[in-house]
């Protein structure tokens, strides 16, 4: 389920529970609607408050880790490449075949983090052949001379940690946030629009606040669900490092 229905059905909980509070509030006999009764409520609320302050705040660190690691793996992965083909280049015209088959490679992979989330997903998963292609070709290079040993031995390490990469993109497909955690805090956030709604007036001002204060709830998760997955979604981490490191591969 993508964000943006996870995000409109947490609109529908959490706006439907005010509507709902509003609802009961007109059908309650007054004496359940009495100054002590409407301050118990709101300590009530304010203690489902508060945890759901916290439990988002958790949601939000834990969203926005993700993002910042893949981000910062994603600068090592083009900077790993970039060593990788001057290694390459400094070897000799024997390691001129091994520099294309990266340069294609490292192309596909640029296209597939930019491209839309169904071509992104075919591409990734086809990277799982590619990774070890550059690997093989470079381990099939014949060293003439000390120096060449030394830099396919580089190179070679160079190639590993880039292809340490491509399989963690692909093992971290998975959400990061438990959908558990996610339902209670939706739940904790319904009932206290409820609370909001029992004790509100009924007019057409109070409604479009609650609404929007629904919708402002509803774009935080859908902002918290889109970090942790950054590589797809309209928040996605920046791939300049990686078409930086692409335009250096090509100019040499």
């Amino acid at each position: 389920m993508n964000p943006f229905t996870i995000a409109a059905i947490v609109l529908a909980c959490v706006f439907g529970g005010a509507l709902a509070g509003q609802f009961l509030g007109k059908r309650l006999p007054r004496h359940h609607l009495q100054e002590d009764s409407k301050d118990i409520v709101k300590l009530g609320i304010g203690v489902v408050a508060t945890m759901a302050a916290l439990v988002l705040g958790l949601l939000v660190s834990s969203a926005k880790s993700s993002f910042d690691k893949m981000s910062d793996d994603l600068t090592l992965e083009a900077a790993k490449v970039v060593q990788l083909d001057r290694a390459l280049a400094h070897y000799g015209p024997e390691a001129q075949e091994v520099r294309s088959t990266l340069r294609h490679n490292f192309q596909a992979a640029v296209d597939a983090l930019a491209g839309p989330d169904e071509f992104q997903d075919a591409k990734l998963r086809g990277m799982r052949e590619s990774a070890g292609e550059v690997q093989d070709a470079i381990r099939a290079l014949v060293p003439r001379s000390d120096e060449q040993r030394e830099l396919r031995s580089q190179a070679l390490a160079f190639a590993e940690d880039a292809a340490a990469f491509r399989w963690l993109l692909l093992l971290q497909e998975h959400d990061s946030i438990s959908r558990a955690l996610l339902v209670v805090v939706v739940l904790w956030l319904t009932l206290i629009f409820v609370g909001f709604g029992l004790f509100s007036p009924r007019n057409r001002t109070v409604i479009a606040a609650l609404f929007l204060c629904a919708l402002s709830v509803s774009g935080a998760i859908f902002l918290i669900l889109e970090m942790d997955d950054p590589l797809k979604g309209m928040v996605r981490i920046s791939d300049a490092p990686m078409r930086t490191a692409l335009s250096i591969l090509t100019s040499n």
